[in-house]
């Protein structure tokens, strides 16, 4: 893919997805501009996908898009953003021919409609590696209010939304190692849903907060290390889905069970801190504490943490 080519299937598969956004200039330029919005600050975050790593050798290219998307979102979710625009980067395999390349465009142009998101430009080449596909997203919040995961402070309650463990269990059921009758985990994992609707719990309760895609474990201590705190987790608390409470009831050892899924990851949830109890949408999970760390406990008990989450290196 070079040369006119290359133009020719930009302007095909991706200028329809810039939603006419002004900004864009119908991709026929090297860059974007967004516009000031008055009283807001712009929140960018970016986060990359790579097959074999990320998501299975072979997925069906519109579900690599589509989950692109909603990863991404998430960080915009947990800092109470709103979403404004998108950049892409994609690095073709030689696997992804004109099919599979159409199938990623369709994908991607589904959810960024869904999520009213604008692709405001970004970048397409080639790789002789596994395909790798990174996005750019941009959001508003009001000014000086973006929720870091700097803020919180001992004696805050510690809150997470959702539940907790489905993507674990849906990587695991994606491998053929545990049963997945009605396809929910396998789903939850494919396609996870950015927590947008919690924006104004966010901007209105939290002190910090972070998503969830390391581990509940390893974003609750990006919080403790960016807040210079200790936070403690009781994993009796964890909220779960019907799935994995029938998976947790047939395990052996539930301590260690409830930490599988509390260190998992691709949950794609919010985790933050409250002054008061969380607010709706939040389940009570631990608290805020002096020091440092975290420190996990199921049945009564302190577990011992080897890994906590996600590791990217």
């Amino acid at each position: 893919m070079a040369g006119a080519d290359e133009f020719s299937e930009i302007a095909r598969l991706f200028r329809p997805l810039t939603g006419g956004a002004p900004g864009a200039f119908d991709l026929l330029d090297d860059a974007a501009v967004a516009p000031v919005r008055q009283g807001f600050d712009l929140v960018m975050s970016t986060d990359a996908m790579v097959e074999g790593v990320h998501f299975p050798a072979g997925e069906d290219p519109a579900l690599v898009a589509r989950k692109l998307v909603r990863v991404n979102l998430s960080d915009l979710a947990a800092k109470a953003a709103e979403p404004c625009g998108a950049l892409l980067t994609v690095c073709w395999s030689p696997a992804c021919g004109a099919e599979a390349r159409a199938a990623f465009a369709r994908g991607l142009g589904q959810d960024l409609l869904t999520f009213g998101l604008p692709l405001l430009g970004g970048d397409t080449s080639c790789t002789p590696g596994p395909l790798t596909v990174s996005l750019t997203v941009l959001g508003w919040v009001p000014e000086g209010r973006m929720v870091r995961r700097a803020g919180a402070r001992a004696g805050e309650v510690v809150g997470v939304s959702g539940t907790i463990g489905d993507g674990a269990l849906g990587l695991a059921a994606v491998r053929g190692e545990i049963a997945d009758p009605d396809g929910d985990l396998a789903e939850r994992l494919r396609l996870p849903n950015p927590r947008l609707d919690l924006r104004q719990a966010l901007l209105a309760h939290a002190s910090a907060a972070a998503d969830v895609s390391d581990g509940l474990v390893a974003d609750a201590g990006h919080i403790a290390t960016a807040s210079g705190v200790g936070v403690d987790l009781d994993l009796d608390r964890l909220p779960l889905s019907p799935a994995a409470r029938d998976w947790l009831d047939a395990q052996p050892e539930r301590a260690a069970a409830l930490l599988r899924l509390a260190a998992g990851g691709d949950d794609y949830e919010v985790v933050a801190s409250f002054p008061e109890s969380p607010p709706n949408g939040f389940t009570a999970i631990g608290h805020i504490r002096s020091g440092s760390g975290v420190r996990v406990m199921a049945g009564g008990r302190e577990l011992v943490v080897d890994r906590g989450g996600w590791r990217h290196l």
